[in-house]
């Protein structure tokens, strides 16, 4: 969405490719789930009076677009990529087969994962750690717009510290806002390392694939480490 109101940013999108291709570059198989909160999000529209199910419907078909904007820029940049939806759309995309998926990998193609999980009432944040879990992913990372999870939101008290290593329990019991609650849990009960950080910041994804201390790291057992916010 970048600086506009809705909608997509070509210059944004593109940034964000190039990071993506940068790490295919490097040799890592990339997998990617897409919100699309830039146009509306599900639980959102049931808020003001459309049916759930109706609107998470509508919030999967809008990831779509977001998919093949992502792809159609990562394609432009030199990279192969292929999107695979929850729910049969065939005339836009190929629908998502776990094996089809693995392979699109192996052969260094960037897989964007679109629909969610094709289900209603669950978030692309539990479709991101279902599916990192069914292609036996090494790490997920949470792209964001800060730079790791913090003890509060970091732009109304300037007072929150980051943390370098949580556990999942440490996310669920102090309720910090990283991701739904079915993600984590998904993550914890199949022992799924997470990393959250800042999207907008160059190289972060390399970085990370390097092995870097980017962002915080969610493990089972890491205990964590506050960092200051200077």
């Amino acid at each position: 969405m970048g600086e506009t109101e809705y909608s997509i940013d070509p210059a944004i999108i593109k940034r964000l490719a190039g990071e993506i291709c940068e790490l295919s570059k490097f040799g890592a198989e990339i997998a990617i789930v897409l919100g699309a909160g830039n146009f509306f999000r599900g639980s959102g529209l049931a808020a003001a009076g459309i049916d759930r199910v109706t609107a998470d419907h509508m919030g999967m078909l809008a990831t779509i677009i977001n998919s093949l904007a992502l792809q159609d820029t990562l394609e432009q940049l030199g990279s192969y990529a292929r999107v695979m939806s929850a729910i049969k759309i065939n005339e836009v995309c190929e629908d998502y087969i776990r094996r089809r998926a693995v392979r699109h990998l192996e052969k260094g193609r960037v897989v964007i994962f679109a629909a969610g999980t094709g289900n209603p009432f669950f978030t692309t944040d539990s479709a991101a750690s279902l599916r990192a879990i069914e292609i036996n992913a090494d790490l997920l990372i949470k792209a964001t717009k800060v730079d790791g999870v913090y003890s509060a939101d970091p732009v109304q008290d300037k007072s929150a510290k980051r943390f370098d290593a949580l556990s999942y329990d440490e996310i669920i019991e102090q309720k910090l806002a990283v991701m739904d609650t079915t993600a984590i849990v998904l993550c914890r009960e199949n022992n799924m390392p997470l990393r959250v950080l800042d999207m907008m910041q160059p190289g972060a994804l390399l970085r990370t694939a390097r092995g870097m201390n980017e962002g915080t790291l969610v493990t089972e057992d890491r205990a964590p480490l506050y960092l200051t916010t200077e």
